[in-house]
């Protein structure tokens, strides 16, 4: 068991990452999160306490001392291995090789000695499976594919990502069926919209990558049959696709035709900070903004693609757009920053969803490899091998929540209804489950065993301004 053999060596580094069990509390209780008993799988709680040393230690040092650190991990790696039993040790030790040469190929990138990288990739590439039985070996497998891109595209100067929308956008939709995540995303995220316009009889949501549309039906449904009666509602749909954005305004129509609720459809093929104020309403005009509307704008976001584009842009129009509320759902992952610094981020993010995956599915079950290799590795390479300042000229916020706040937007609290939602959700899980939902500073987390992996919030603007584009 990988954590058992970290414990086992009483010397050197791995006192150092050993970090007592952090306390979650949900809503009108406290517990320490629930602890698997099979640990040779919780690749995660390893990746962590490793990651973290590497946080601290790996920028600020030289290519010789990095390398000292990976290779004192192999020397505990040997030394603890010799008080596991004969039959953990072969798996664990494996595990261990795959991970910490993993961490050398990472290093050797940070500082352009691709030469070195290249020849590591190549072991990896020989001894990881994206098919194996641990979840160890098939997350090294795809972040080794990430790496192996990122070598070749800074050999040859290309940084160009190659989505394929359609399969990208299906295997989205088969991850929401088989975990419980993006249904948290949405419901959380319909009921915060759902409060913030209560009794607004003209309503327009603009989605920032609205995909297929899967959330909007049951927030249709609800206002269909709100007491008040129904609003008039717009939609705006942003994708980069006019053919996905089409078919997905033609299935929302025919949903909301059949409640009987009075709905348009807009589809913008742009990314939202394309989109340019000219000074003369270009910005209201291309959303088609009209006189009287709630407006509410909602994100999802993950890395699949860059759905949206700078940063900076972004938050600058929403100020201009002042909307009455913004429904967003982070990933606790850095898109910014150094290489390592996504590294870091994304192994330890990336270990603990592949962790709840093989949990809870075979390890031949089609449905999970079609998600991991489909989703999560476009998701891998895209922050790996595409992302990043250096690359992309543009460095991306850490978490989108604290730029709206510094940026004078309010942040509306995820209410009780939300944190009823969210429950509701875990509720058609398996009992046992390892997911946790966590509620605080206004959010609601969820995520795998101690790890959170989306964070909720809702978001409103400032009193507007008498040059509001309303």
């Amino acid at each position: 068991m990988i954590k058992d053999m970290l414990d086992a060596h009483p010397h050197g580094l791995l006192d150092v990452l050993q970090q007592p069990q952090q306390e979650y509390v949900t809503e009108g209780a406290s517990y320490n999160s629930p602890m698997a008993e099979n640990r040779c799988t919780e690749l995660s709680r390893w990746v962590e306490r490793v990651t973290k040393q590497l946080i601290d230690d790996l920028p600020e040092q030289s290519m010789h001392e990095s390398t000292m650190v990976i290779n004192y991990v192999n020397n505990d790696m040997v030394q603890t291995s010799c008080s596991s039993t004969a039959s953990k040790n072969s798996s664990d030790d494996q595990a261990l090789r795959l991970l910490s040469t993993l961490f050398e190929c990472a290093v050797a990138i940070s500082v352009d000695n691709l030469g070195e990288a290249h020849g590591l990739l190549l072991e990896l590439s020989q001894t990881a499976s994206p098919y194996g039985c641990s979840c160890a070996e098939r997350i090294v497998a795809y972040f080794c594919k990430a790496m192996t891109s990122r070598v070749i595209n800074s050999w040859l100067g290309i940084c160009s990502p190659l989505v394929d929308l359609k399969t990208g956008h299906s295997a989205f939709q088969m991850f929401n069926n088989i975990s419980p995540y993006i249904k948290f995303s949405h419901f959380t995220s319909n009921q915060a919209i759902l409060e913030a316009f209560h009794r607004c009889e003209r309503i327009h949501i603009i989605d920032l990558d609205i995909m297929q549309g899967l959330q909007w039906p049951a927030l249709f449904h609800i206002l269909a049959t709100r007491m008040e009666g129904p609003p008039t509602l717009r939609m705006t749909g942003m994708g980069s696709s006019m053919e996905v954005l089409i078919e997905t305004g033609k299935q929302l129509s025919k949903f909301a035709k059949r409640l009987g609720l009075c709905f348009e459809f807009h589809p913008i093929a742009k990314k939202f900070s394309e989109i340019i104020d000219d000074g003369c309403g270009g910005v209201s005009k291309l959303l088609q903004i009209r006189r009287g509307e709630a407006i509410g704008v909602h994100w999802l976001q993950h890395s699949l693609y860059d759905s949206t584009g700078p940063d900076w842009k972004t938050m600058r129009l929403l100020q201009q757009l002042s909307p009455r509320v913004i429904t967003l759902v982070e990933q606790e992952i850095a898109h910014g920053g150094s290489f390592l610094d996504r590294f870091v981020s994304s192994l330890h993010y990336y270990s603990t969803i592949f962790d709840s995956l093989g949990a809870l599915s075979q390890t031949d079950d089609q449905n999970r490899h079609f998600v991991e290799h489909s989703f999560f590795h476009r998701e891998i390479n895209n922050i790996l091998a595409i992302g990043g300042p250096v690359r992309s000229g543009e460095d991306k916020f850490r978490h989108w929540r604290n730029e709206l706040a510094k940026n004078g937007f309010l942040q509306i609290p995820m209410s009780n209804s939300s944190m009823a939602q969210a429950q509701l959700i875990l509720n058609m899980c398996l009992p046992g489950h390892g997911y946790s939902l966590v509620r605080g500073e206004g959010t609601l987390r969820m995520g795998w065993k101690d790890t959170d992996l989306y964070t909720a919030s809702a978001w409103t603007s400032p009193v507007p301004k008498s040059t509001t584009i309303y």
